[in-house]
């Protein structure tokens, strides 16, 4: 798995707080919206040429963490 915390930060005077990619104004958000919306990998990293590959894997890696320590949106039961 890849190690998140070594391309990932978070610096209250850049971007509001919101994580993002070390080095850039790139927020975790901004990749996963990308991923959501069917961009693959090669297309974000043609959109943010600054992205490597292990960046986009880290929000990814990022995300899962997240969802594994609180639930977000109630899942409905199925009728």
């Amino acid at each position: 798995m890849v190690d998140f915390f070594e391309r990932i930060s978070v610096n209250p005077k850049i971007c509001h707080g919101r994580p993002c990619i070390k080095g850039t104004r790139i927020m975790i958000s901004v990749i996963l919206d990308s991923l959501a919306e069917g961009l693959d990998e090669q297309e974000i990293l043609k959109e943010y040429p600054s992205l490597r590959l292990e960046d986009i894997r880290a929000a990814i890696a990022y995300a899962a963490e997240l969802s594994r320590e609180e639930e977000l949106i109630p899942l409905r039961s199925v009728k």
